[in-house]
């Protein structure tokens, strides 16, 4: 290579001369964009890689238009992802995802709920988004259509109108795991407490319960708790619930929040975990492990999760729309003190 070449910035025309290729052929090479023969993008980008080429962002971006950045958002309100959930789910899919995304080109931002600040979701500067179990007609989703920005969700969501792209989450397989667990440890009156918004895990596992209880010919117990009130809203919810039907022996509770709140009533109505009456949730996070006694949960593989969810974005930021669904790993349980007899 020529020593002018060493001195100046190298530029794609450097990588398009040196691998005998165009200049479109480079570019769409090095951004996974158009069609090119896979044999001639892995030897554009090798031969990129071996003159220590590296795109230069600024004109990348003015060039494409691109921001070259995603944002995660999570549409739970703070009082069920707040607290010690922070560290958790959202975090969990978050460190991969950035590492996922990185290797992209693209950055990762972090999005707090901003249903009540139409401004701030306005000025994002994002290609595409990730949206963590979104419930129907999630306001952050509409408002990022509206802009045509890119959407995966994290969860399905449920929609009336065109489905957005999803990475399967398998709520109902989750349900079942943990129905058919406390089945296995001897509990006969088991009830349900889920979420009382609209969402598509909440409604999946709720069928699957009503589905499990028939088939078993046992006594069907649903309440709800509203996901504003967090713990608290668990707590209450499960105290009325002991209230009502004193007989029950296990409590299945998908969302760890509302969990930790059914223990503390246990707690505070003098019931025994897991003797007199048996606990589970899905997220194996801190709220789980962290408990008295630990809860049994569901490991949902949440760092293959993310990996996939930033595949499939990417996917269609680059117009590449062949896959709407992708299914995640398959879920496993974990079983802790909390049904241990």
């Amino acid at each position: 290579m020529p020593a002018t070449t060493e001195l100046r910035r190298l530029t794609i025309r450097d990588v398009a001369r040196e691998a005998g290729v165009s200049l479109t052929t480079v570019s769409h090479s090095l951004n996974d964009r158009g069609y090119v023969d896979p044999a001639t993008r892995a030897k554009v980008k090798r031969i990129a890689e071996q003159l220590g080429y590296r795109p230069n962002l600024r004109a990348q971006r003015l060039r494409t238009g691109r921001a070259n950045c995603i944002a995660l958002f999570s549409s739970m309100p703070f009082a069920v992802a707040g607290g010690t959930s922070r560290l958790g789910f959202m975090m969990e899919i978050a460190a991969i995802a950035a590492e996922a995304a990185l290797a992209k080109g693209l950055a990762l931002m972090l999005v707090p709920s901003l249903e009540s600040s139409r401004e701030l979701l306005d000025g994002l500067d994002i290609d595409g988004a990730l949206v963590i179990e979104p419930v129907a007609d999630d306001p952050q989703i509409l408002r990022l259509k509206e802009r045509g920005v890119s959407i995966v969700c994290i969860g399905r969501q449920l929609s009336t109108t065109t489905p957005l792209p999803y990475v399967d989450l398998q709520p109902a397989l989750t349900g079942r795991l943990l129905l058919e667990h406390l089945y296995a440890q001897g509990a006969r009156r088991i009830s349900l407490l889920i979420g009382a918004q609209s969402r598509y895990s909440y409604l999946e596992v709720e069928r699957v319960y009503q589905e499990f209880v028939r088939d078993k010919n046992l006594p069907c117990f649903i309440s709800k708790a509203d996901e504003s009130g967090g713990e608290e809203s668990g707590r209450l919810t499960c105290m009325q619930l002991m209230a009502d039907h004193p007989e029950i022996d296990a409590i299945c509770v998908p969302v760890d929040a509302f969990a930790t709140g059914a223990l503390r009533a246990l707690r505070a109505l003098e019931k025994r975990v897991p003797d007199d009456v048996m606990l589970v949730t899905r997220y194996d996070g801190l709220r789980a492990r962290n408990s008295e006694p630990p809860m049994t949960a569901v490991n949902l593989h949440l760092e293959e999760v993310a990996s996939l969810a930033v595949e499939l974005l990417f996917e269609h930021i680059c117009a590449d729309r062949r896959r709407d669904v992708v299914m995640g790993p398959t879920p496993q349980i974990i079983a802790r003190k909390s049904t241990m007899r």
